[in-house]
């Protein structure tokens, strides 16, 4: 397959290309990806020989899946399923330092921002006034209040 023919994009669907003699620019390293399920299909495997290269060559990258415009035209290129960690792997692998740190932080955030409401009543709990709450976690005090059905 190559890319005169756009591929329609599944959605968890990246992309393994293949750059022979060409600067990889494109994506990330396989290896930057640690390991993905479906490198060990027949699919992908059968792929990379008729190829003639391996997952630890530096001219097979990966994207993910919202990326399928930025596969060159001479380029070669598989689609891939992905679980949706996988696919979070794929995308910090091709971002940048600085854009993977900031994911890295927004991804924490996610996660102690599904945890916020255990938090403050646990605080609650304890005794801690909602507004001692609310400067220490810098909730609204509206929001802390309406935790604590005030």
């Amino acid at each position: 397959m190559t890319t005169r023919e756009r591929p329609s994009i599944v959605a968890d669907d990246a992309f393994i290309l293949f750059l022979p003699g060409m600067r990889a620019h494109v994506g990330a390293p396989l290896a930057a990806v640690g390991s993905l399920d479906c490198l060990e299909t027949p699919a992908v495997q059968g792929w990379l020989h008729a190829h003639d290269t391996s997952l630890t060559s530096d001219q097979v990258r990966i994207l993910p899946p919202e990326a399928s415009a930025a596969i060159p035209e001479e380029a070669e290129y598989l689609p891939v399923p992905l679980s949706t960690e996988e696919t979070e792997a794929v995308r910090r692998a091709c971002a940048t330092d600085v854009t993977a740190d900031i994911e890295a932080q927004l991804l924490d955030f996610r996660h102690t921002a599904e945890d916020r409401d255990r938090l403050v009543h646990q605080a609650l709990a304890t005794g801690l006034p909602p507004h001692r709450i609310a400067e220490l976690t810098g909730l609204d005090p509206q929001v802390v209040g309406e935790l604590a059905g005030h």
